[in-house]
């Protein structure tokens, strides 16, 4: 069965890319080969840098896919069962996931890389422009606090080793994945410099630099490094900070780049073992467990738990702040975007399997540290193919952590630059520095359950609201995408974007509305209140803007 699921997803995310994505390229979008790019038309070698469309992909795929697609899956499964959460995986990807990731990146590129808030502020109006900038300014930071707990984890996980359907000790895997996230950083710049300043062909120095990558995974064990969780805030929040500020071809390019074949490693090698394994895993968890959870019902919050494994309005930030910016080819969008956000979604898929295998007792375990399901989920099935298990867990482990990094240093690169559409304050170091402030308030502070009291870890916290605020800014990127295609020439297929828009504002806002009655005025109650006011008046703003368009065209 389990076999069976991974096929299917496989085949079905094929297809759609070769029907509905050319679709979207041909049609919707006319993407041209020879079209010229704001990479070419504004290059300047820090943050308009042409890439090729493998080192693109990889780039973008990295930035996007974060703890998304692993964290959102694992929970929903395990709230409400495999089922509903493969279903809208599958489905959000298709028709909504990566219409809007496409359509994001070919807005922006068709106006000289702006951010989907700057498109928003001239085909809606000033006002929403602004308002849309700040929202995504706040959405940002809850992406950064979450992602910088999520990768803290990483460093800290224990790991249940099972021998005949029993766990017999935890290993202590965090410390070596933090080793080899260390080495792995520095060899994505070394990397930079090789192809960049010395000019080492990508061919080469794709085939040297992963095979020292893969090794690092293997070093990391043994030498662990391990910190505190508080010491792994501060150390983080410094490398994002740099991050943020430094040229992209020195790490954010090649650091993507390389990561991307950490997670190719980790789907070819759980996807054979997957393939592989035929009746040796069975499904442990039910395929529906019910409507309520302890986390709430399933609708609206499935759509809003899951997040990037089906939709993510973090993607059109990345789509439209970095990646447009380095996208070769208009038709470079279909496998950059389109072609991205099915393979995350294949990711997604993979994490609910991991779920549906592991054994009850397992489960209890893991249950309070989803970095280590997903850790544990690839290290069981590439001893399927023959790797000791200890290694595969620390190199799904690696996996996870370099892409939360990649989404944290790219959030706050994007935070970087919306802070300086907002103020004007063109300071790198400035802007990067005052865009660090919250994240680094909200991930030393202490949450408590309103229901029970208990303490909950940050990215449990925050992830509800986290998930709530990136959908709405799907809603309203999507949004907007149609209102540039109606108002240049292409509403033909506006329904393409505005039915997704309208069903995610539908379902974001009852759940940020939810949230609010939960938490009431604490932070994350406050939080939430502020985003539902701010995407009505976007909203509001934009249908505005449709109105007097269709009284001119009227006129």
């Amino acid at each position: 069965m389990v076999t069976l699921l991974f096929v299917i997803a496989a085949v079905v995310l094929l297809i759609a890319y070769f029907t509905y994505g050319r679709f979207l390229r041909d049609k919707v979008f006319g993407l041209k080969k020879d079209a010229r790019t704001p990479a070419h038309e504004l290059k300047d070698g820090v943050d308009y840098v042409p890439a090729p469309a493998p080192v693109l992909l990889g780039h973008h795929f990295s930035s996007i896919a974060g703890a998304g697609p692993i964290v959102g899956p694992i929970t929903a499964a395990s709230s409400w069962g495999w089922l509903p959460a493969y279903l809208w995986v599958l489905i959000g990807n298709v028709f909504i996931g990566g219409v809007h990731d496409m359509s994001s990146i070919v807005a922006s590129v068709r106006n000289m890389a702006k951010s989907i808030a700057e498109i928003g502020g001239r085909y809606l109006s000033k006002r929403a422009g602004f308002l849309f900038k700040l929202f995504i300014w706040l959405a940002l930071l809850y992406v950064v606090a979450v992602f910088i707990n999520v990768a803290q984890i990483t460093f800290n996980a224990k790991v249940p080793l099972v021998e005949g359907g029993k766990v017999v000790s935890l290993l202590p895997i965090g410390g070596g994945v933090a080793t080899s996230a260390v080495i792995y950083i520095f060899l994505a710049v070394l990397f930079g410099i090789s192809v960049y300043r010395f000019g080492l062909s990508l061919k080469w120095a794709t085939v040297i630099f992963v095979v020292l990558v893969y090794i690092a995974v293997y070093i990391g064990q043994l030498f662990p490094i391990n910190l505190s969780p508080a010491v792994w805030n501060i150390i983080l929040l410094i490398y994002v900070a740099v991050a943020s500020v430094t040229p992209v071809w020195i790490l954010l390019q090649p650091r993507d780049y390389l990561s991307s074949f950490l997670l190719y490693g980790a789907v070819i090698g759980a996807g054979l073992g997957i393939l592989l394994s035929f009746g040796n895993f069975q499904p442990h968890i039910s395929a529906y467990l019910g409507f309520n959870s302890d986390i709430g019902p399933l609708v609206p919050l499935l759509f809003v738990v899951i997040a990037c494994g089906s939709i993510s309005g973090f993607h059109s930030l990345v789509g439209s702040g970095t990646t447009s910016k380095q996208l070769d080819k208009e038709t470079d969008a279909l496998p950059v975007g389109y072609g991205a956000m099915l393979l995350e979604g294949l990711v997604a898929v993979m994490s609910v399997i991991f779920v549906l295998i592991l054994t009850v007792p397992e489960f209890h375990i893991l249950k309070k540290n989803v970095a280590a399901i997903y850790g544990t989920g690839v290290g069981r099935f590439m001893a399927v193919l023959g790797i000791p298990e200890k290694i595969g867990v620390a190199f799904g482990m690696l996996a996870l952590s370099s892409f939360v990094l990649t989404s944290t240093d790219t959030g706050t690169r994007l935070a970087r630059y919306v802070f300086t559409e907002l103020t004007g304050i063109t300071n790198r170091f400035v802007a990067t520095g005052v865009s660090l402030i919250i994240p680094a308030f909200l991930v030393f502070l202490k949450y408590r359950d309103p229901a029970t009291g208990k303490l909950l870890p940050v990215w449990k916290a925050l992830w509800p609201v986290f998930g709530a605020t990136n959908q709405l800014i799907a809603a309203l990127s999507l949004f907007v995408v149609m209102v540039w295609m109606i108002k240049t020439g292409r509403g033909k297929y506006w329904f393409v974007t505005g039915i997704p828009s309208l069903f995610m504002a539908v379902i974001t806002v009852w759940a940020l509305v939810m949230l609010f009655v939960k938490w009431k005025f604490t932070v994350i109650g406050i939080a939430a209140l502020v985003q539902v006011f701010l995407a009505l008046w976007i909203f509001y703003e934009g249908f505005l803007a449709l109105k007097k368009l269709k009284e001119e065209s009227n006129g």
